[in-house]
């Protein structure tokens, strides 16, 4: 159903383009019109606007889930468990320098520790007194 996504989700924007023009045309003519009479009058949009606007964004949301794709799963455990066989089967026993391939959090387990600021510089007052007897 890809092939059909695209003209479909075309299609869309060409008719709601189509329909945003000929209701921006419709008030500005209605507008004129009512500033040259001697009595306000306001017109509303015709029903084929309002159509034409409704099959256009029709066309658009039904053009765009056709044309997407799979839906992931919703359960880490498959997802996860999904991504560590696909890797193993492409990697067929190598892995990367960090050993994180594999594992979609393996760059999180594999990372260092947060730096205590703090201790740094406690650290670094010891030391300077230390140095400056």
């Amino acid at each position: 159903m890809a092939w059909l996504s695209r003209p479909l989700t075309l299609v869309g924007l060409v008719l709601l383009a189509h329909g945003c023009y000929s209701a921006h045309e419709h008030t500005v003519l209605s507008s004129t019109s009512a500033q040259h009479s001697t009595s306000p009058s306001t017109a509303a949009l015709p029903l084929d606007i309002y159509i034409e606007t409704a099959v256009a964004t029709f066309l658009l949301c039904v053009g765009l889930v056709l044309g997407s794709g799979t839906l992931k799963p919703i359960e880490w455990h498959t997802w996860a468990g999904k991504i560590e066989r696909e890797a193993d089967r492409s990697l067929s026993g190598s892995g990367d320098a960090d050993g994180t391939t594999g594992n979609p959090f393996g760059a999180l387990e594999a990372r260092s520790g947060f730096i205590n600021i703090h201790k740094l510089h406690e650290d670094f007052v010891k030391y300077s007194q230390q140095v400056g007897k």
